[in-house]
């Protein structure tokens, strides 16, 4: 796999282009309004839900319809730790809503895994709706009308930002910036595990399965160990959600939130 497809450029002006769309990213608030400000948030993390994706689909030849499940699992753990009126800080509320959607992954790769092509997508397909239908026909959190939640708090060392604090039009900024530099994390991250000796297995996985095996890998813990980090990104997708719009409902574990994804790389390349 060549370093472009390992999601850095191989030139400076490949760099300088990245750079230069980071400081657009960083300055559009100081002359976007609201509207826009929050369409953006949105975006980018539709964003980091694709790219949590593009481990499994792009990297390792996993094609999933269930993991939009693990993206509204995280946010509706927020609402379960943090009803509307009772926030929680941010450095729980992050960590606690990755685990809980990599445990879900864990389990689901762990029985899933056991099948491939065609199966494995129907599987994955049949988990989520699982995890749909817990929402959608039980009242845990709000049924199918969905329900608020307190969105987690700014916090760190002991500050607390608070955004009300802020003029009505500029209290989307600090969720449009935490998503930014969440998407920028999302993406150096994946960039990172792509180009270890984990990248390039995944890469030999999707390739070559049977020759990985001939040379002593054991696959099979390679792509439980993507499923499940894939799913953690997924997580902090799903945990920003709740922080931009403080509202969950049963659409965000649902199949078509998987396929907007899967569409989303499909269309932006492998």
């Amino acid at each position: 796999m060549s370093s472009g497809h390992r999601m850095l450029p191989g030139s400076a002006a490949g760099w300088w282009v990245l750079a230069a769309v980071l400081a657009a990213l960083g300055l559009l608030p100081l002359w976007a309004s609201a509207y826009y400000v929050g369409l953006l948030t949105t975006a980018m993390i539709a964003a980091m839900l694709a790219l949590s994706l593009h481990l499994l689909v792009g990297a390792t030849g996993l094609v999933s319809l269930g993991h939009g499940a693990f993206y509204g699992l995280a946010a509706y753990s927020v609402y379960l730790v943090s009803p509307e009126g009772a926030a929680c800080p941010i450095w729980q509320t992050l960590p606690l809503a990755m685990a809980i959607a990599g445990l879900a992954a864990l389990i689901v790769g762990a029985l899933s895994l056991r099948t491939r092509g065609f199966f494995f997508l129907m599987v994955t397909l049949a988990f989520g709706q699982m995890i749909f239908f817990v929402f959608h026909d039980t009242k845990l959190g709000g049924g199918t009308d969905g329900a608020y939640l307190a969105k987690p708090l700014l916090s760190a060392f002991g500050l607390t930002f608070d955004p009300t604090s802020l003029p009505r039009a500029r209290r989307g900024w600090p969720a449009y910036y935490v998503a930014l530099a969440q998407l920028a994390a999302t993406y150096l991250i994946l960039a990172a595990l792509l180009r270890s000796l984990f990248g390039r297995v995944l890469e030999g996985i999707r390739v070559n399965e049977h020759r990985m095996i001939a040379m002593g890998f054991d696959t099979t813990r390679y792509k439980l160990a993507a499923f499940v980090v894939a799913g953690m990104l997924a997580g902090a997708a799903g945990h920003m959600w709740s922080l931009h719009s403080g509202f969950v409902n049963p659409e965000l574990v649902g199949w078509h939130k998987s396929a907007e994804a899967l569409l989303m790389i499909l269309l932006g390349g492998l």
